[in-house]
């Protein structure tokens, strides 16, 4: 077409230029049209054309035109003079009918050329839709909070924007690398558009402001199209001339105009963010005191931290495994994982160190939007103000806190996963995970197991196939000495949700040599791991005491300036952290809406089998998770502590006297009554049994009293807590309540008062003789019988056991005696003998005595030892005596009649009997007295004591969890967690649609 219409234009000029004859005149040619003129030369070699300098116009630019060219004049073509012809007339008839032609066949092809041109043009625009990530969401609601036209005329005029359009020159040298930039197949494109959240669907096209906002991007592809054009022009033979400057230079200056036109497009942004930022703060606030009168609905990415919280916390059990979408921050120790977390926070929340690991658990943040930069954890209602620095430096020290908390004794980190939320205008809303650091070695003060523990927590969080990976990169290190990028290869080897972020990098480019190395970088050419998207990142210059604010200066300036991205190694949408958040909220949601509705079905399906389970094993119970059972076997437990209060009066009493004579009679006999008996006269007697009594009174015998008073209650308590409730019994508390018992009698202590009054009451009920009627002196007499009966039945016990069966059980049971047995029989028969010669012998042996069985027994060639005498004739002695003394009860139960008138003119005394009298008087005195402090004070306190008990346990998980626990109570347990998730799941799904 072009060949066709170049050799029309030649013949036509020919014959116009050969008709000039002798007349020297301007040619036709300068009526044609540039194209034409510019096809021309080759047909016409003896014409000079000189290429007309390329010129662009300062217009407005708008959506619908593009920039047109400058009428070029071209140099005057001047003719010789030809002989003058006549018929002229019929020379301008003929060249009417060709002048006729050629305006015909020239609007033919004229036409057909602007067609195809426009064809050409409406094919090389780039499609918007593919550039949808250039306009942030929040354009589409900005006519809502904004006023438009404020806006517009904020806006730069056309002078100002012409002032940013490159040489066309210098767009045609570099116009590779221009469109390596804006193609819709990039990388960078490709993986992220970074500012779509989700809204795109719900909001609608608004032409007014993205007209405007896109003006720089409709101004690059115009200049791409005139470009090329110019650059076909430029690069035609004839019109060749020479560079003023070099090649290099040119590329150089059409960087930095790039450079500056994408900073300024991106500054504009940036103020139509801040505004809307602010905007919507003021919107959230007024919310929040309650202007508009409605309730706030919770924060769609609160809900589903929520649910993360939930499966934290929940067994896997039933091959249900938590799928659901985080994104884990991995690197090598000092990577720089917290900085970049804490650039996306905006914050500087997190506890740090010199070259020390800081990090020693991991820690889950949420991420979400507010009107007030606040952090708060999930298990506490205090809100850090993260504008303030006493704040920061509170948040700081409680995270190091609970770090250093959940580390178990003798490890280094923990499993125990710490969550945090941060609030605040603009913040990204997504769930990160920072886990420690990757160590390649164990150094000293940590355990042992460190570095395989690290690995284990990173791979577990890591193998979720739904996780995305942001892995943390060193550059100011070489890349060879890296090891998490090996660990993130293998778990995710296609590189499908890992993104790779190369920290430091204004470090990196001080100290590598070769910067391509960095490029090969975030290519993805160096590392044998691969990546959704490559990123470049400056978060500080090393100093913990930057703030945000100057990091994000720091970044930036840095970028404008590196010759990284001026040399186009680096794209614009791969460095700084904003970009990053963007990029990654985008992947975390699009992750969401792609997985959570399978999960929502997998725990539909698991609470289905646990119910079926429960059905077919406890048809008739109630499911009761943990807690509830808490509350049930709470309330039982204190009922039957109220039940104390019912114990009778008697029966307190009976049980008190009987457990503390039982305490106290041996020491009554043998060291108060045996050594009493042993004195010649009854004055002696009485003497011997006051100063006795005196002094067991002052010194043990109140605090037995409290011991045995302590201890009735405990067993009290303990048989309401243990006896069976018939079928209403529930097996499944018995730990609970053993370990409340035990808790609560631990804790109770008896008062320290008791003691003195009990010793007064006790001192005076022994120093009362006077036994005031018969029965009282019969019940002295049983008493006393009773008493001795008990301790003759253990001499005899203990006799029996020293000597060996008697001839009866011998005969009977074919037992025999052992040599000592013999030996002690012998013994045995040789005191019994001395005790029949001297009845009223003392109660001790003497050295002669023991000489002297102790020969008879050689004579009959028996070798006793002299303690082994001595050892026998205590029991055979102690047997005689009690056999005496019950004697004399018998003597003594008409002698109340004596006792009355003293034992004036009787030989008999019955001094034993009024001790026993006084001993039992004290226990009926004691136990009454122990009765009302029990029931009047103590177990109101071991009340108090079992409700503080309770209410301890009730707050720890881990004692329910340890004494709560069986198949059944497990079951309930995974019932209630399934449930509430699968219902938090379906919450969130449905708002998930609803925002859509």
């Amino acid at each position: 077409m072009w060949r066709t219409r170049a050799a029309a234009a030649c013949v036509i000029c020919r014959s116009l230029a050969k008709s000039n004859y002798g007349i020297k005149r301007k040619s036709p040619l300068q009526n044609l049209h540039l194209v034409s003129r510019s096809i021309h030369h080759p047909y016409y070699p003896s014409s000079k054309f000189q290429r007309p300098p390329l010129r662009i116009s300062i217009q407005q630019f708008s959506s619908l035109n593009r920039l047109p060219f400058h009428k070029t004049k071209l140099l005057n073509v001047k003719y010789g003079y030809q002989s003058y012809r006549n018929f002229w007339l019929a020379r301008l008839a003929s060249r009417l009918l060709r002048i006729r032609y050629i305006i015909l066949g020239s609007a033919v092809g004229g036409g057909y050329t602007a067609k195809k041109t426009y064809d050409q043009w409406k094919d090389m625009m780039p499609d918007l839709d593919d550039y949808k990530w250039i306009v942030p969401d929040f354009i589409w609601e900005l006519d809502e909070h904004i006023d438009f036209e404020k806006i517009i005329k904020a806006l730069p005029d056309a002078d100002d924007l012409a002032k940013l359009l490159p040489d066309f020159d210098k767009i045609g040298e570099s116009f590779a690398s221009l469109k390596g930039f804006f193609s819709p197949g990039s990388p960078g494109e490709t993986a992220f558009r970074a500012t779509d959240q989700g809204y795109d669907n719900d909001k609608q096209y608004k032409k007014s402001l993205l007209g405007e906002l896109i003006l720089l991007q409709q101004q690059i592809q115009q200049h791409e199209e005139e470009a090329r054009r110019a650059a076909g022009q430029y690069n035609t033979g004839s019109y060749q001339q020479k560079r003023k400057v070099s090649d290099k230079e040119k590329i150089d200056q059409l960087q930095e105009e790039l450079l500056r036109t994408q900073l300024k497009y991106q500054r504009m942004l940036e103020r139509l963010e801040k505004e809307n930022k602010e905007l919507r703060k003021l919107v959230l606030q007024r919310d929040d005191k309650g202007i508009h009168q409605r309730k706030l609905k919770k924060s769609l990415i609160d809900m589903y931290s929520e649910v993360l919280d939930i499966l934290s916390d929940y067994d896997a059990s039933y091959n249900t495994q938590d799928h659901l979408p985080r994104v884990v921050v991995v690197g090598d120790q000092s990577a720089g994982k917290t900085s970049v977390l804490e650039m996306i926070a905006q914050a500087r929340i997190f506890p740090r160190g010199s070259g020390e690991m800081m990090t020693r658990s991991p820690v889950k943040v949420t991420l979400s939007e507010g009107p007030h930069h606040v952090a708060l954890f999930k298990d506490s209602s205090r809100e850090f103000d993260l504008t303030k620095e006493e704040d920061l430096a509170a948040l700081r020290n409680e995270i190091e806190i609970r770090m250093r908390n959940s580390v178990k004794e003798g490890c280094t980190v923990s499993t125990e996963t710490i969550s945090l939320s941060v609030k605040g205008p603009g913040l990204q809303r997504m769930v990160l995970v920072d886990l420690p650091g990757v160590i390649s070695t164990v150094t000293s003060g940590m355990a042992p197991d460190t570095k395989e523990t690290i690995f284990s927590i990173s791979k577990a969080y890591m193998q979720n196939p739904n996780a995305i990976i942001l892995c943390i990169q060193d550059g100011s290190v070489d890349a060879e000495r890296s090891i998490v990028t090996d660990l993130v290869s293998q778990m995710d080897p296609q590189g499908k949700r890992t993104i790779f972020v190369l920290t430091k990098v204004d470090l990196a480019e001080k100290n590598v040599a070769s910067p391509s190395r960095i490029q090969q970088i975030i290519e993805g050419k160096l590392f044998p791991m691969k990546a959704l998207g490559y990123f470049a990142v400056v978060t500080g210059k090393g100093n913990s005491s930057e703030s945000i604010e100057s990091i994000k200066e720091y970044e930036e300036e840095f970028f404008q300036n590196s010759k990284l991205l001026k040399t186009s190694m680096l794209k614009a949408h791969q460095v700084t952290t904003k970009n990053l958040s963007l990029a990654v909220s985008d992947c975390f949601w699009k992750m969401v809406r792609e997985s959570v509705e399978q999960q929502a079905d997998a725990f539909k399906a698991t609470r289905f089998n646990l119910e079926t389970e429960w059905k077919n094993n406890y048809p008739r119970l109630r499911e009761l998770d943990r807690n509830e059972l808490f509350e049930k076997a709470k309330n039982e437990i204190l009922d039957e502590v109220i039940s104390l209060t019912q114990v009778t009066p008697k029966h307190w009493e009976e049980i008190l006297q009987k457990t503390l004579w039982e305490r106290v009679s041996t020491h009554v006999i043998e060291n108060i009554y045996l050594p009493a008996a042993q004195t010649m006269n009854s004055g002696t007697f009485n003497t011997t049994v006051d100063i006795k009594l005196k002094q067991w009174t002052d010194k043990q015998l109140p605090n037995k009293a409290v011991e045995v008073a302590w201890e009735t209650l405990q067993e009290e308590f303990s048989r309401f807590m243990t006896e069976p409730k018939g079928k209403e019994h529930d097996d499944i508390f018995d730990k609970l309540k053993q370990a409340v018992k035990e808790e609560s009698i631990k804790r109770h202590k008896w008062n320290e008062r008791a003691e003195d009054s009990l010793r007064v009451i006790q001192h005076n009920a022994l120093e009362d003789r006077s036994i005031s009627d018969k029965q009282q002196w019969d019940a002295a007499i049983h008493f006393m019988e009773e008493t001795l009966q008990s301790r003759l039945k253990d001499t005899e016990s203990v006799i029996e056991d020293m000597v060996g069966p008697d001839w009866k059980k011998r005969w009977m049971y074919w037992i025999g005696r052992t040599k000592e047995q013999n030996i002690r029989n012998e013994t045995k028969n040789e005191l019994e003998k001395l005790i029949k010669c001297n009845e009223e012998h003392a109660a001790y042996l003497a050295n002669d005595e023991v000489t002297t069985v102790r020969k008879n027994l050689e004579a009959r060639g028996i070798t006793v030892d002299p303690c082994l005498i001595k050892d026998t004739w205590h029991q055979i002695y102690r047997r005689y005596f009690l056999k005496t003394a019950l004697n004399h009860c018998n003597l003594c139960r008409r002698g109340f009649y004596y006792y009355q008138r003293h034992f004036v003119d009787s030989e008999l005394e019955c001094n034993d009997i009024v001790l026993f009298w006084r001993i039992q008087r004290m226990l009926a005195i004691t136990a009454n007295t122990l009765r009302q402090q029990l029931t009047n004070t103590e177990v109101r306190r071991l009340e108090k004591n079992v409700k503080e008990v309770l209410e301890d346990f009730a707050e720890d998980s881990e004692k329910k969890v340890k004494l709560l626990t069986g198949k059944r109570v497990q079951l309930a347990e995974d019932l209630k967690k399934v449930r509430e998730i699968q219902e938090k799941l379906e919450a969130f799904i449905e708002a998930l649609h609803q925002e859509k």
